[in-house]
């Protein structure tokens, strides 16, 4: 069991922390950056960055999984591969989607670049999730655009109302509206008029 009691502690062992690292961790290859080195990964390449953190977060979990990590359009793109892989989404994504909130702490506080946005997926998740995610919504406009009557989805993430925003933002005979607050945010299908 691991003896350190503070959160920088542990973080410090993944590279990501300002914290004194006077307690041994267990040898990671080549993935961790030592903590006497947060201040220069500052002006590092934030892909890099990323990189490095998730290569060791998941040695320490899996040493077979393997991180391959690319700028995409908007954001970095990571994607975790290995047999095991899909373990780490968790339920509904949540471990993931956890994963992707420290993924763009550690950016922000190494590379300055609290800017760029961040998505990882894991054996595929993600993209099963949104081919999933884009069926739904395609059937959802049939059946608005037939019955003339708004459908109000549950409240969901951001990124799954991103998808289906994005899968129905040319149709012709629907829109989609994001109503609420925080995590009872929803979404609406409706039917476009005139």
């Amino acid at each position: 069991m691991d003896n350190r009691t503070n959160l920088d502690d542990y973080l410090a062992g993944l590279g990501i922390s300002d914290a004194d690292e006077s307690a041994p961790l267990p040898p990671a290859p080549e993935v961790a950056a030592p903590a006497s080195h947060a201040l220069e990964a500052a002006h590092e390449d934030p892909r890099a960055v990323l990189e490095r953190f998730l290569k060791g977060l998941t040695s320490r979990i899996d040493p077979e999984l393997s991180v391959t990590v690319r700028e995409g359009e908007d954001a970095l793109e990571a994607e975790i591969s290995g047999e095991n892989a899909a373990r780490l989404a968790g339920r509904d994504g949540r471990t993931l989607g956890a994963i992707e909130v420290i993924a763009y702490t550690v950016l922000a506080k190494q590379a300055g670049r609290s800017d760029l946005r961040v998505r990882v997926d894991v054996g595929g998740f993600r993209r099963r999730q949104a081919d999933t995610l884009s069926k739904l919504a395609e059937r959802l406009a049939v059946q608005v655009a037939k019955s003339g009557e708004a459908h109000e989805l549950q409240p969901m993430p951001a990124a799954d109302r991103r998808v289906i925003h994005i899968a129905l933002k040319e149709h012709p005979d629907v829109m989609t509206e994001s109503i609420g607050e925080g995590s009872a945010r929803r979404l609406i299908i409706r039917p476009r008029h005139g």
